[in-house]
Formats: structure tokens, C-alpha cells, sequence
């Protein structure tokens, strides 16, 4: 893989190609603006399947789940659905929470404030944090699992971070990144791209209120790495072996990645 399609990342209209501290902003700002609906529109134009995709991630990383000690982080979190996955799963097995830090991490405050409002209503033992998952605040080896859903490809640089969470993990601690991809198969494709180009950008745009948020998630699909390309960077980055699941056709896929 070409070293550039490794470094780059969000590029969201009107940033400067390059300038991550102005992509990081303007994201920042555009998820701040689609949080009172984000629920709702993930719900919408996925038709529910988020949840399942969701699902699919927990029952992954239960080996972790089920350790009778875990240090986890659920980063770029948006409103907490996954990381309430997470701690559901686990609650099945340790009713009484067991030795437990689960954090959920976003740069977004209103995604956080979203989420926190979940996280009491569930009662679930959960800490929340403001931070840029590519430099997080926490020392060498700190984590056990670090679960990153449909937050990677809005990181400004893809190597970058990825390198941060390996540095995050102790040994034999596991990656957990689920993304959207393109599917590859002749007839469900084109239906997804027919969909994805011409059908959630209206939907997505008029229900949020946030002129062009949605047009910025097609537009951050169609240039994102490939399942190949992002399993070859957790490589080259420090992780010693990388498990790849395609979901729902190849709209979705999921990596594990083991430090």
C-alpha cells in the first residue's frame, strides 16, 4: 500500500488538502451540528441494521468481554451505542460489573452530552472523555480492547492514528475497527451506490438540518481505504495479526487486529 493512501485521512469540503488541524475542526463542527438527530438518522437510512452491525462487533471481542479484569476504550463513541453494547455483553457475564474500566471517548461534546444522557438511563458503569482519539491521554499499554465504529475514516490521518491505538494497547490486547466499504458483489453494488449517492445525502442532509453532513459520509466512503488497504496498515503499524469480516454484503466490515 502506497504510504499515501495510509497517511491521509478526512478531508471534509472547504479544507485545505493536508491541513489536519482544519479537518479535525471542521468535523468536529459538522458532528456537532447532526448530534440531536444522529440517532435518529442512523436509524433511518440503515434501516436498523446499525444494530446488528453493533452486535456483530460485541460477540467478536467477547473473549475480552469476559475477562474477569478489562481496561477498554470505546473511542470516536458518538452517542455510546456501541459502548453500551460492549457493557451489556459484559454485564451477561459479570452482573456485579467485575473489575471494570470502560471508557468512552469523542472530541464532539455534543455527541458526548448524548451520550451520557444513554449511559444514566442504563445505569451501566461507564466513564466518559473529551479527546482526540489519535492522541488520547493515557499511557503506554494501558488498554486491554479499544473498539473504534464508523469513527476511523474521520480521523485526519489514518496511519497516525492507528499507530495510537497500538501504543494504547498492552500485549495481546485487540483492535476492534468496524467501518463502512463499498461492496464489491454485480448486483448489490450498484443498488448500494445508486443508494448511498443519490438517496441518504437528501435524506441525511434535509432530516439533520446540517447542510452537507451527509453528502461529506458519502463522499468520506467513496475515499476511504479498502478492507485490504486498512488490514495492511494495522500490519505495518505494530499489530501482528489482522482478522477481516465482511457484513450485510461488504457494506460494512469489520477488523480485528491483536498487538
Amino acid at each position: 500500500m502506497a504510504d499515501g493512501a495510509a497517511s491521509r485521512g478526512a478531508t471534509p469540503a472547504g479544507t485545505a488538502p493536508g491541513d489536519e488541524a482544519a479537518a479535525a475542526r471542521n468535523i468536529r463542527e459538522m458532528f456537532g451540528r447532526v448530534a440531536p438527530r444522529y440517532d435518529l438518522l442512523n436509524k433511518l437510512l440503515s434501516g436498523r441494521v446499525d444494530r446488528y452491525w453493533r452486535r456483530r462487533l460485541a460477540r467478536a471481542v467477547r473473549p475480552y468481554l469476559e475477562r474477569p479484569e478489562l481496561r477498554a476504550a470505546d473511542l470516536c463513541c458518538g452517542t455510546a451505542d456501541v459502548l453500551l453494547a460492549l457493557a451489556k455483553e459484559r454485564r451477561r457475564r459479570f452482573p456485579a460489573g467485575g473489575q471494570t474500566q470502560m471508557i468512552g471517548s469523542d472530541f464532539c461534546r455534543p455527541m458526548l452530552t448524548a451520550a451520557a444522557a444513554k449511559i444514566a438511563r442504563e445505569n451501566l458503569p461507564s466513564a466518559l472523555v473529551e479527546a482526540d482519539a489519535a492522541a488520547f491521554p493515557l499511557p503506554d499499554g494501558s488498554l486491554d480492547l479499544i473498539t473504534v465504529a464508523y469513527g476511523f475514516r474521520n480521523l485526519a490521518n489514518y496511519r497516525r492514528g492507528i499507530e495510537e491505538f497500538a501504543r494504547l494497547l498492552d500485549r495481546g490486547g485487540c483492535l476492534a475497527v468496524l467501518e463502512f466499504s463499498q461492496p464489491a458483489n454485480r448486483l448489490w453494488g450498484p443498488l448500494f451506490e445508486l443508494y448511498f449517492r443519490r438517496v441518504l445525502p437528501k435524506i441525511g442532509n434535509a432530516v439533520s438540518g446540517a447542510d452537507g453532513a451527509y453528502s461529506y459520509l458519502q463522499n468520506s466512503v467513496e475515499r476511504f481505504l479498502t478492507p485490504e488497504q486498512l488490514a495492511d496498515l494495522m500490519l505495518a503499524s505494530g499489530f501482528r495479526r489482522v482478522e477481516r469480516r465482511l457484513l450485510t454484503g461488504g457494506i460494512s466490515a469489520l477488523h480485528l487486529a491483536y498487538k
